[in-house]
């Protein structure tokens, strides 16, 4: 059984039979080491063969080797943008819904992408289509998913906060987090909201609703979210805590505070 099994911790320790398995998108990655080995070239090779897709492949292939920089976020990205492309133009509804619901986490990251640069959804439809990957099953797709659509969220950044606003409540922890995390004024691995480095507040109907969330994936992510506001808002983010730790004296609510004030603090040391 390959499903229960903990994952290497380095490349070289993963079985080729694991290694196999996961290029030909029988499985998924089970830890960052895994998802760092997948030969995505290879997979994306594999999926359109299974699938009787091979005329995909050569332009996919050409805009990975278009790239400055490959690396696992890039070539994902690359092949995403890719398939939505080779799929817009033949009308392939039908290998947009395999790669959606698809057994490997790559493919289902790369499915987010068709719908992150599909520029003809309004906003509302694009979030709403992402928030099956943002309760994906997957770290990394959890990941990838907000990244996808980012640029979008940043481009209609109103709107984007106001329809992310309604997710704050939502019953799955994993959808909470997503209204944070896609929304980080510097965030990791993406380009920085100008709009909310200098002004952090209208993030706050996303925040507010989430400052005692009892779950640490989502707690974390409003922490860092602070955290991003102060460093070019400092004065915003000691207020905001002071007054979160007056109004709510929970466990979960210092938790955040003291994530959110950690660049603050180094800064007075």
């Amino acid at each position: 059984m390959t499903e229960k099994r903990k994952g290497a911790r380095s490349i070289k320790d993963i079985p080729s039979v694991i290694l196999e398995q996961l290029n030909r998108g029988e499985i998924e990655t089970v830890n960052l080491t895994e998802w760092l080995a997948v030969n995505q070239k290879v997979l994306l090779k594999n999926i359109l063969m299974q699938n009787q897709r091979t005329e995909y492949l050569n332009p996919i292939l050409k805009g990975i080797d278009n790239l400055k920089k490959q690396t696992v976020n890039t070539i994902n990205e690359a092949i995403g943008t890719g398939i939505f492309t080779e799929t817009l133009k033949n009308n392939d509804k039908e290998f947009l819904a395999v790669i959606s619901g698809h057994t490997s986490d790559l493919v289902r990251c790369w499915a987010t992408y068709t719908i992150g640069r599909n520029e003809a959804l309004p906003l509302k439809e694009k979030l709403d289509r992402i928030q099956q990957f943002a309760a994906d099953r997957h770290f990394g797709v959890r990941e990838i998913c907000w990244m996808a659509v980012r640029p979008s969220i940043a481009a209609g950044l109103d709107e984007s906060l106001s329809i992310l606003a309604g997710w704050t409540t939502h019953e799955d922890p994993n959808i909470r987090r997503f209204a944070s995390e896609s929304t980080r004024p510097r965030g990791v691995w993406c380009a920085h909201i100008e709009a909310l480095k200098q002004s952090p507040t209208p993030g706050l109907q996303i925040l507010e609703p989430l400052k005692a969330d009892p779950s640490r994936y989502v707690q974390d992510s409003v922490g860092n979210w602070l955290n991003d506001a102060s460093k070019s808002q400092p004065e915003f983010v000691v207020e905001i805590c002071d007054e979160w730790l007056r109004e709510s004296p929970s466990k979960e609510t210092a938790y955040i505070v003291k994530k959110a004030l950690r660049t603050i603090g180094k800064k007075k040391i």
